[in-house]
C-alpha cells in the first residue's frame, strides 16, 4: 500500500451526499474561467499573501496595548466570532448552498488547527520572549513541505529545502535573542505544528471546495470555542478599559487582520503550492520588526538587515529555482 493510500482523508471529509456545484470562478484556474477567484493568476494570489503578511506585521504594533487590557481567549473570541458574523452577512447564500457534513467537517478541522496554533503560541509566550516566540512560530514554513509531501504528495525538491533553511535562518536573525530552550519554546513549537497543519489542510481541500463557506466554519469554531473557554480561565476586563481607541483597534483586527486577512490567506493557499504560500506568509515576522522600527523607534541593527536579506533570498530561491542563472 502506498503512502498516499495510507493518508487518505477520512470518509466524513469526502462527498457522501449531494452538494451544490462550486462555481467555476471559485475553483482553481482553468480553461474558460473569466472572472472570480479562479480567474486570478497564481502571481496575483502570491502578491495578496505578501500584502496580508505585511498587514499582520503592522498589527503587532497595535496589539501591544490590546493584549495588556483584553484577555487572550476573549480577544480571540471577539476577533473570530466577529469575523464569522461578517462572513455570514457577506456570503450567507454560498454558506447555505454548501451546508452539509463535508463542509462543516473540513471547516471545523481548519478551525481546530488554527485555533490550537493560536492557543499554544499564546501559552508559549508566557514563558519565553516575544522575539523567540515569533521565531519559533515561523518554523511552520519549514514543516509545511514535509507535511504536504506526506498528505498531498507535493514533491520535495532541494530548492524547497534550501529555501526553508534560508528562511529559518533569516527569521532567527530577525527575532532570536538567545539560544536557551525553555518550556515556552517547546509550547510555541507545538503551535507552529498546528499552523503548518492548517496551511496544508487549506491547500488540500480548498482547490475544489468553496473557500468562503470553509472559512466561515473555521471562524465560527475558533470564536465559539474561545468564548466558551473564556469564563473558566480568564477574568473580564473592567468597563473603563473599553475606550474608543481600544474598540477601534479591535475593529481593525476583526475586519482587516482576521476577516479579510484569513479569507485572502485561504483563497491564496488554494491557488499556490503550500510550501510557497508558507514562505510568503513568513514575511509577517520581518514586517513586524520593520514597523516597530518605523513606528516605535526601535534601532535597526546589522543582524536585522542580514535577516531581511536571507528571507528575501529564500523567497527568490523558492519562486525561481534560480532558473535565471541557467539561462544562456
Amino acid at each position: 500500500m502506498s503512502l498516499q493510500e495510507n493518508v487518505a482523508p477520512p470518509r466524513f471529509l469526502e462527498a457522501e451526499e449531494p452538494d451544490a456545484t462550486v462555481a467555476p470562478e471559485d475553483r482553481v484556474p482553468g480553461p474558460g474561467v473569466l472572472r472570480g477567484a479562479g480567474a486570478r493568476s497564481p502571481l496575483f494570489w502570491k502578491f495578496m499573501l505578501v500584502a496580508m503578511a505585511v498587514a499582520w506585521g503592522f498589527s503587532f504594533t497595535l496589539m501591544k496595548d490590546v493584549v495588556e487590557t483584553v484577555p487572550t481567549f476573549l480577544l480571540l473570541g471577539i476577533r473570530f466570532g466577529g469575523s464569522a458574523l461578517l462572513m455570514l452577512a457577506a456570503f450567507h447564500r454560498r454558506i447555505r448552498a454548501h451546508l452539509n457534513r463535508r463542509y462543516v467537517a473540513v471547516g471545523l478541522l481548519m478551525g481546530f488547527f488554527m485555533g490550537m496554533g493560536y492557543v499554544w503560541q499564546t501559552l508559549g509566550l508566557t514563558d519565553t520572549t516575544a522575539g523567540k516566540n515569533a521565531f519559533l512560530t515561523g518554523t511552520y514554513c519549514v514543516l509545511v513541505p514535509f507535511i504536504s509531501y506526506a498528505v498531498n504528495r507535493e514533491p520535495l525538491t532541494r530548492y524547497n529545502l534550501g529555501a526553508a533553511l534560508l528562511c529559518l535562518t533569516g527569521i532567527a536573525l530577525v527575532a532570536l535573542d538567545n539560544l536557551t530552550v525553555q518550556t515556552g519554546d517547546l509550547l510555541t513549537l507545538v503551535g507552529a505544528l498546528f499552523f503548518a497543519l492548517q496551511i496544508v489542510t487549506v491547500s488540500k481541500f480548498g482547490a475544489n471546495l468553496d473557500v468562503m463557506a470553509l472559512t466561515f466554519w473555521m471562524f465560527l469554531s475558533i470564536g465559539a470555542g474561545c468564548l466558551a473557554a473564556f469564563p473558566f480561565v480568564e477574568a473580564s476586563p473592567p468597563a473603563s478599559a473599553w475606550t474608543p481607541q481600544l474598540v477601534a483597534t479591535i475593529a481593525f483586527l476583526v475586519l482587516v487582520c482576521t476577516f479579510l486577512g484569513l479569507m485572502v490567506q485561504n483563497l491564496g493557499l488554494a491557488h499556490v503550492p503550500s510550501s510557497t504560500g508558507s514562505l510568503l506568509l513568513s514575511l509577517e515576522s520581518p514586517s513586524g520588526v520593520f514597523f516597530s522600527v518605523v513606528l516605535a523607534g526601535e534601532m535597526l541593527s546589522g543582524r536585522l538587515l542580514a535577516g531581511f536579506v536571507l528571507i528575501f533570498l529564500a523567497i527568490v530561491l523558492s519562486e525561481t529555482h534560480l532558473a535565471f542563472l541557467r539561462r544562456r
